[in-house]
């Protein structure tokens, strides 16, 4: 039988005004922290923001984009510039946005190695494993989150905003959910498995 939180998971993108308990917080961190990594490598690092701090990543998320309509890092992707502005006003409805950094990320813009292109790809994994537990953790506790890959159209302001420590990978925004969303149609199991025996 499947699990209740992966049937009845979302992607919420409206937000009650109401204020989550740390513990609830804490728990969808500690889920992402669970999560299997490569080599047991663990390179997610997190970054609550809430109330002022909130507001400080948001306007750097804010600044980037008006940066990257100017100067794109991502040139083939400005058709979907619109949607990363749509996904700020998103965020600014959560109370809470936790940023997912990879500790042992690279900038995606260098040069890299066979060895390092092949420990990207692993971490990246790593990461969406993360992810994933962090918004099943949000639904078994009653919560609405919103995994944002939107921010890479504000990569070098975020990232100046977390330290410099990491490598931005992603964002959640995570709040209790303002109505609730039918599923999105999926393709069906036999467009999508080949199976060899």
């Amino acid at each position: 039988m499947m699990l209740p939180e992966i049937v009845n998971r979302r992607s919420i993108r409206a937000y009650l005004p109401k204020p989550l308990p740390r513990e609830d917080i804490e728990e969808v961190l500690r889920a992402g922290a669970l999560a299997p990594s490569s080599k047991n490598r663990q390179p997610w690092r997190f970054t609550v923001a809430a109330g002022e701090g909130k507001a400080a990543a948001l306007a750097a998320m804010a600044q980037g984009l008006e940066e990257e309509a100017r100067r794109p890092l991502l040139p083939e992707s400005a058709q979907f510039l619109n949607g990363a502005v749509q996904t700020l006003a998103v965020m600014e409805q959560a109370p809470v946005v936790i940023f997912v950094a990879n500790l042992l990320g690279r900038d995606p813009r260098g040069a890299l190695s066979t060895d390092e292109r092949v420990s990207e790809l692993c971490n990246a994994q790593s990461l969406g494993a993360c992810l994933e537990n962090m918004a099943l953790q949000a639904t078994a506790l009653g919560l609405g989150s919103l995994w944002i890959c939107d921010t890479y159209f504000a990569y070098d302001a975020l990232n100046a905003w977390l330290g410099g420590q990491s490598v931005l990978a992603a964002a959640m925004a995570l709040g209790y959910a303002a109505g609730n969303p039918p599923p999105r149609p999926r393709k069906p199991l036999g467009e999508l498995a080949e199976w060899r025996m």
